[in-house]
């Protein structure tokens, strides 16, 4: 089962725009495939949206936030134990039957 963790697990970052990093630890034994949402596809750009993570390994995720009103939005990041055969993340995400979320509270202040 894949294990996941994300550090930090909140972000702030200005209502005028700015950029915030999270990383993504796997700390299964598995290699897992994650895809992240926002709540507001307007405002945030993320970048990767999908993307691996080697088992003990991490993988950075950058949240850009562009000027718009103060607000509280999140960030889900949803994973699971990424198929063996799988050439792309996204494809690899496409197998994953229940994936697994966690939820990073974003603030826009």
């Amino acid at each position: 089962m894949a294990t996941l963790a994300v550090d930090p697990p909140a972000g702030a970052v200005p209502a005028a725009g700015g950029k915030t990093t999270h990383t993504l630890a796997n700390t299964g034994a598995a290699k897992v495939v994650f895809k992240v949402k926002s709540s507001n596809n307007t405002e945030y750009r993320l970048n990767p949206v999908f993307g691996f993570v080697e088992p003990a390994g991490q993988a950075p995720i950058e949240v850009t936030r562009l000027a718009g009103p103060p607000k509280e939005d999140k960030l889900v990041i949803e994973y699971g134990d990424a198929p063996a055969d799988a050439a792309t993340p996204q494809d690899a995400f496409k197998g994953v039957a229940a994936p697994q979320k966690l939820t990073v509270p974003i603030k826009a202040e």
